[in-house]
């Protein structure tokens, strides 16, 4: 962990205040996004119908953007954003179960809207993506020093 050193504007006391993240949770939160940049280029790879290119370019693209400023977050000595990484695994949710949800069919005949390659490569990025996201929040949530209100990560 990092320390930096700040000042207090009253007293002009310096005091050290911990505001660093592990190394880990840098780069899990860069590699989410880049899980994201997979999710809105995949429909373009893969043949695709019109709705899962669309849903993949919005939430990998949220995805992508989210995840990429937790990372600046963190390398410019910020705490993670507990809120913005559990919206990440949402979205991240959203998209392991966009194929059998779209069209109104919440079953495997979504499957033949799409194609199988998309299906299951939003199947397994929705997955890491959620896993990670869910883990960089959760650990992120447990280094909260005491007195810290809730909801102020």
């Amino acid at each position: 962990m990092s320390e930096s050193t700040t000042s207090d504007p009253e007293t002009g006391d310096a005091q050290m205040r911990d505001q660093g993240e592990p190394e880990g949770q840098k780069w899990l939160s860069g590699i989410v996004s880049l899980i994201g940049l997979w999710i809105v280029v995949s429909p373009f790879v893969y043949e695709a119908a019109a709705e899962f290119t669309w849903n993949n370019v919005a939430v990998g693209g949220a995805i992508f953007l989210l995840a990429g400023y937790n990372f600046y977050r963190i390398i410019t000595a910020h705490p993670t954003s507990t809120s913005v990484m559990s919206l990440v695994a949402l979205l991240a949710l959203w998209i392991l179960v966009a194929p059998f949800a779209l069209e109104g069919q919440f079953a495997m005949e979504g499957l033949e809207v799409a194609a199988a390659g998309l299906a299951w490569s939003n199947v397994v990025s929705g997955i890491v993506g959620a896993v990670l996201a869910a883990y960089i929040a959760y650990a992120a949530g447990r280094r909260a020093p005491a007195g810290t209100p809730a909801g102020a990560r």
